[in-house]
């Protein structure tokens, strides 16, 4: 009676688990399905926010591919020389310009790394100042920019204009803006951080480069970069170069040291010339990015600064960077697909 009692134990047994067996491969085969369901789901989801981006993308003829104008400003001053400043005056209307362009400014460390958030159908443009003089920011006795400085300019047209960021891109050096003690540089820089603006390295001392050994070239860069960290600890992203010279070997530029300072950019400047390419091409080079000084047509700028420029970007819209909306694709016309970057390619919205 005792055998037949273990076996009919065992035969129960062996039926319980046939059903947990046959239970638990059921779930299994119902997780498969809604799994897969899902990713149906899922793949149907993001094939019609494709279709949707792409369409968005064709109505605004989107080209992320196309040039940038990275304009070069020095002082704002009401009487220049002959020479690369301008007046409060000029600048206000080259601003105007850009808003009624349907221009959005970007900062020069978005530029370089690729993050241009804009809307639909605008155009980015970098502003960049060089040398850090007291016409570009100086703060009144509440700690706001003085109206008639390149600063207060900005903003001031920025509130007029919604959809026109006020953001920009300072290439400092020694004399920040005017600031010999310490603790009012770190408010002039401070006070550009915290309003979203972008401070890069121009050399402590504004020298040229040109010719120069490798230890003085990294001797002045990252003197240049213990400036900044120094007062806001926030390392600059891109360096402009000195009159535009860069050193005998260009990469000297980019990575190097001096003592216990490391510098490693991901963007180059030059002083002038074009507009500058896409960073989502295969022609852009970080090490030597161009700018556009900013000028009316006269003389050599009759073809070469802001104003020709401008007028042939918008006579030329097609060879102009133009926004899909989207800072996640970068959309452009399908046989335009040749000169995206590799880096970019799991990117690309062709239409």
């Amino acid at each position: 009676m005792g055998r037949l009692r273990v076996a009919g134990l065992g035969v129960a047994s062996l039926s319980v688990i046939a059903m947990s067996v046959a239970c638990g491969s059921g779930k299994s085969e119902a997780d498969k399905a809604a799994q897969a369901r899902a990713k149906a789901s899922n793949m149907a989801a993001a094939a019609s926010e494709r279709k949707a981006e792409t369409q968005i993308a064709a109505r605004v003829k989107a080209n992320e591919l196309g040039q940038i104008p990275v304009i070069m400003y020095h002082r704002i001053i009401e009487k220049p020389p002959p020479g690369d400043d301008r007046t409060p005056a000029q600048f206000r209307a080259e601003l105007e310009r850009l808003a009624k362009e349907n221009y959005v400014p970007i900062t020069a460390a978005e530029y370089v790394t690729g993050k241009i958030g804009i809307p639909a159908g605008k155009h980015p443009v970098v502003l960049t100042f060089d040398d850090s003089s007291p016409s570009q920011l100086t703060l009144d006795g509440m700690g706001n920019p003085k109206p008639d400085t390149a600063v207060g300019i900005l903003m001031d047209v920025a509130k007029k204009n919604p959809g026109f960021r006020p953001v920009a891109t300072f290439y400092v050096i020694r004399d920040l803006f005017g600031m010999a003690k310490p603790e009012e540089q770190i408010q002039v820089l401070g006070w550009l951080k915290d309003h979203g603006f972008d401070i890069g390295n121009h050399t402590r001392d504004h020298l040229n480069l040109l010719g120069k050994d490798e230890k003085e070239v990294e001797d002045q860069i990252a003197a240049g970069q213990s400036l900044i960290t120094t007062l806001i600890k926030t390392p600059p992203v891109t360096l402009a170069l000195p009159y535009g010279n860069q050193p005998r070997n260009k990469k000297w530029a980019m990575q190097g040291s001096a003592g216990n300072v490391k510098y490693d950019y991901r963007g180059v400047f030059l002083a002038g010339y074009t507009p500058a390419p896409s960073p989502y091409t295969k022609d852009f080079d970080p090490v030597g990015i161009p700018r556009i000084r900013s000028k009316e047509k006269v003389g050599d700028c009759v073809k070469f600064c802001s104003a020709a420029w401008l007028d042939w970007l918008n006579a030329n819209p097609n060879d102009r960077y133009t926004s899909d909306g989207n800072a996640n694709t970068v959309a452009f016309p399908k046989f335009k697909a040749p000169f995206v970057a590799a880096p970019f390619a799991n990117r690309a919205l062709p239409y």
